[in-house]
């Protein structure tokens, strides 16, 4: 509520907390369940409370415990996902005793107990008068929703429901160790299930049944598989880096699509972002799966003065700084962090970078453009606004704007490759 992300914030609290590895996942799964509800847990403690709670500590635990009450399953106790969800009276007495941990809260128990106990009394009501609104219906903020409704009037509904549930684990099978269906074997001595999708590009794809540890994927820390969504597997193919070519990976951090590039062929990388704490975990990346050192060097892309060396790439990979709408099911505080005037903010940097990197692209080069949104502004848009610019751009095969209520075991991602002319016309590229 800060505007610090998930993923940020538990590694701190987890130090300061001595959190124990199985208490941070806990911790995890509660936070997700509770972000990918928050729109209507706010309009249900609005109608139970018409003020503003103090202290906040107090209202962010309601928000918590009724998030979890209306959860999709409750009262029933059951759930498909990793995360149980109580009986009502378990979780009413839970956030009661909850209160006394915290002198802050220590106060607010009568309050909590008295709110959580009329809910649970007229949880139908409460739910109906809340879910009028569209950010309590469809739990994303209402300018998010409006956006999408523009864009996808057929779909949008869908859309944003879909972005409320758990999504599939995707592994890729290193192909340098072997194929999926090897893979899928070992995965069944270890009682685990997959499905090997069918789609062009994801050759090393599986699709587990249900989410599991890293701990208990068959010899992931010997570099055999790496968790990677459907959709961002795409990349590597469509790269199409081969043998002795240069690549550029604009924007590489953490290392998943780096490490595809080099099980698929023998290229020299240069790996490239702007965070140095995240470039390190390239490095890290690569290791694991026993994949050929690259350069890895932490500089801002755009500004091409500070890194280039002046040779020019044969595959420039720019998965760019985006919303991420595409991948609110993985990562449910992301539309609560996100504010609309992040959109044509973040349009205007994928501008720039697009600009500063086609220079470097050698003729008869191809570069791929890739932002994990659904936002027409980081996708379609962008990438019809960059042809008009450059006429030595052509517009190769590409899938274009992927969305998750047409594919379900993708995430929202979009995908435009561009092929630079070369001086010659009768090239097969000209």
């Amino acid at each position: 509520m800060a505007g610090q992300s998930l993923a940020s914030a538990l590694p701190q609290l987890a130090i300061a907390g001595r959190w124990s590895a199985a208490e941070r996942g806990a911790a995890q799964a509660i936070g997700f369940e509770v972000l990918r509800g928050l729109g209507r847990a706010q309009a249900v403690l609005c109608a139970l409370h018409s003020k503003r709670i103090k202290p906040p500590e107090l209202e962010q635990l309601l928000l918590v415990a009724i998030a979890l009450l209306t959860a999709p399953g409750n009262p029933q106790g059951d759930s498909a996902g990793p995360l149980p969800l109580y009986p009502e009276h378990t979780l009413i007495n839970q956030a009661v005793q909850a209160c006394a941990l915290r002198p802050k809260t220590r106060q607010g128990r009568g309050l909590v107990n008295a709110l959580l106990r009329r809910l649970q009394a007229e949880r139908e009501h409460l739910l109906q008068t809340a879910l009028l609104a569209d950010a309590a219906r469809y739990n994303h903020p209402a300018w998010w929703v409006q956006r999408v409704r523009a864009a996808y009037p057929q779909d949008w509904a869908n859309l944003l429901d879909l972005a409320a549930q758990r999504p599939a684990m995707a592994l890729r099978v290193n192909a340098r160790w072997g194929d999926r269906n090897a893979y899928l074997a070992l995965l069944r001595t270890q009682g685990l299930h997959a499905t090997a999708p069918e789609t062009p590009g994801l050759e090393q794809a599986l699709i587990l049944h249900r989410p599991a540890p890293v701990q208990d994927l068959p010899l992931f820390e010997a570099g055999a598989v790496s968790v990677q969504d459907a959709s961002a597997q795409l990349a590597a193919g469509l790269l199409d880096a081969r043998d002795g070519m240069r690549v550029l990976d604009a924007c590489a951090a953490p290392g998943g699509k780096t490490a595809h590039i080099l099980e698929r062929a023998d290229c020299e990388v240069l790996a490239l972002d702007h965070d140095a704490a995240r470039a390190e975990r390239i490095a890290g990346a690569l290791a694991r799966l026993r994949l050929p050192r690259v350069q890895v060097v932490a500089a801002n892309a755009a500004q091409t003065g500070t890194w280039w060396d002046g040779r020019a790439f044969d595959r420039i990979l720019l998965d760019a700084p985006c919303s991420a709408s595409g991948i609110v099911r993985r990562h449910p505080d992301i539309r609560w962090l996100r504010q609309d005037s992040d959109i044509p903010a973040l349009a205007a940097q994928q501008t720039a970078l697009l600009e500063a990197l086609w220079p470097l692209l050698a003729p008869g080069g191809r570069l791929l453009y890739a932002t994990c949104s659904v936002f027409p502004e980081e996708g379609s848009e962008q990438a019809a606004a960059f042809l008009r610019r450059h006429g030595d751009a052509l517009a190769w095969t590409a899938p274009g704007q992927i969305l998750p209520s047409r594919l379900p075991e993708h995430d929202g991602f979009f995908y435009a490759l561009f092929a630079k002319r070369t001086e010659h016309r009768n090239h097969p590229l000209a």
